[in-house]
């Protein structure tokens, strides 16, 4: 781990961990808070490195003192799962030429993306590395590596591995982090300009700052040199999905997401893109192609609240009522805060007539709004008052 006044989450993340790795290795980068002790707390070696806005230097400074033949690679604001901690060992030692075991991780709190792909538990090798100063990876000299030994493979552990919850509304809304992400990827872009990996990640950033013709041309000249990795490709046309609607370019945004959902990856890695294809189809009044891009979601995750409330929205729209109030009531099970969810619900029963339940959905969205979005709770309130209620 490399850290940085991390005190409130560390603990957490380490008693995730520690019932299943034989040392804990941590590298502080200049925490002016408790991090090092609640570190120490858990019997791990510490250590401590300049902080010099490169990702990629810190990890690497991190890996000279790993003394087993694994590593497993943990943030702060991640936790490892128990099932996947139980799996771990037992995978390990399957296959001697694996070489990496990608793991997925569930995004707590991402409003379009919930799961990724990284490649964080791999085999002390002297030429494996960590590269690129922001979004630091082994990728690339693994691949280096295969290239030199084709005896090596790369592995995936099934199901859900770490749990991450640095994508929460405070944490994407830090304008300082962006910044400071876009300043060091844009130094990197400068050596690398044809690196499709730098490409898809800073394009994407400049789409969420509103920079959408750069981002645009960006992720473009991605697809350009991505070749055939279909990990990167799939990233490259999904953002280009996100951009081309922000730019109302239905067209476009419609042919890159579709071309998303056709990259041989995991399906849980595409849920971002069926989703979103989805909305694109309902918006242009396809009803019955966004129903089954939404039943598909729901089936790669039955868990994914935000699936469900979209699936209830299209059946609504196809005055298929008592279906919407199922989905609805799904999603208010997996997020029990979900005030569209809730106001949706009391639409639908509004129209069914069950006014006492539909009161009784619509004070518990008044009662969520108040507290997410003030002004939609009054909103609602004077519409119900309007209808006389």
């Amino acid at each position: 781990m490399i850290v940085k006044n991390e005190a409130e989450r560390l603990a957490q993340c380490l008693e995730s961990a520690q019932p299943f790795v034989d040392e804990i290795v941590v590298v502080d980068t200049g925490s002016t808070d408790d991090t090092v002790a609640i570190a120490q707390q858990f019997t791990a070696t510490i250590h401590h490195h300049a902080w010099n806005n490169d990702f990629a230097a810190a990890r690497n400074y991190a890996l000279q003192y790993v003394t087993g033949d694994w590593v497993l690679v943990l943030d702060a604001d991640e936790q490892l799962t128990a099932k996947a901690g139980s799996q771990i060992r037992p995978l390990l030692e399957q296959n001697p030429h694996t070489l990496v075991i990608n793991l997925v991780r569930q995004e707590i709190g991402a409003a379009q993306s919930p799961y990724s792909l990284v490649s964080r538990l791999f085999r002390v090798h002297p030429d494996i590395r960590f590269t690129r100063p922001y979004h630091a990876m082994v990728d690339d000299s693994v691949a280096e590596i295969i290239r030199r030994e084709p005896q090596w493979t790369v592995a995936e552990l099934p199901g859900v591995a770490i749990l991450h919850d640095g994508y929460g509304a405070e944490a994407i809304a830090n304008r300082n982090k962006l910044q400071n992400a876009r300043l060091t990827m844009e130094r990197y872009l400068a050596e690398h300009p044809n690196d499709p990996y730098v490409c898809s990640k800073l394009g994407a950033l400049y789409v969420q700052m509103d920079r959408t013709t750069y981002g645009i041309d960006l992720l473009k000249k991605g697809l350009k040199v991505a070749n055939s990795e279909a990990a990167i490709a799939y990233e490259l046309h999904y953002h280009l999905g996100i951009a081309y609607t922000q730019a109302n370019c239905m067209a476009q945004a419609l042919h890159h997401y579709q071309a998303a959902i056709e990259q041989p990856i995991l399906p849980s890695l595409k849920l971002g893109a069926y989703n979103n294809l989805g909305s694109l189809r309902q918006r242009t009044k396809d009803l019955k192609a966004a129903q089954q891009l939404f039943i598909t979601v729901v089936e790669i995750d039955p868990n994914f609240a935000k699936g469900h409330f979209n699936l209830g929205m299209v059946l609504k729209q196809m005055g298929q009522f008592a279906e919407a109030i199922a989905h609805y009531q799904q999603a208010i099970q997996l997020q029990a805060d979900y005030a569209e969810a809730y106001q949706n619900l009391g639409v639908v029963l509004l129209k069914l007539g069950r006014v006492d339940r539909s009161m009784a959905a619509f004070r518990e969205a008044i009662a969520l709004h108040t507290q997410q979005n003030p002004s939609e709770a009054e909103r609602l309130r004077q519409g119900l008052t309007d209808m006389g209620f």
